[in-house]
């Protein structure tokens, strides 16, 4: 449990929003493409 809180943190000091994460960790759980993170612009 402790990895996930470090994860969300990390992912939070990256300038991710509370959506994003809750996307990203959704795709990790169900692996369904709905839920894959998109790439943000100028990247």
């Amino acid at each position: 449990m402790q990895e996930n809180v470090r994860l969300i943190e990390a992912l939070e000091s990256a300038g991710w929003t509370a959506e994003e994460i809750i996307m990203l960790l959704k795709f990790v759980e169900s692996g369904e493409e709905q839920y894959r993170p998109k790439p943000k612009s100028g990247q």
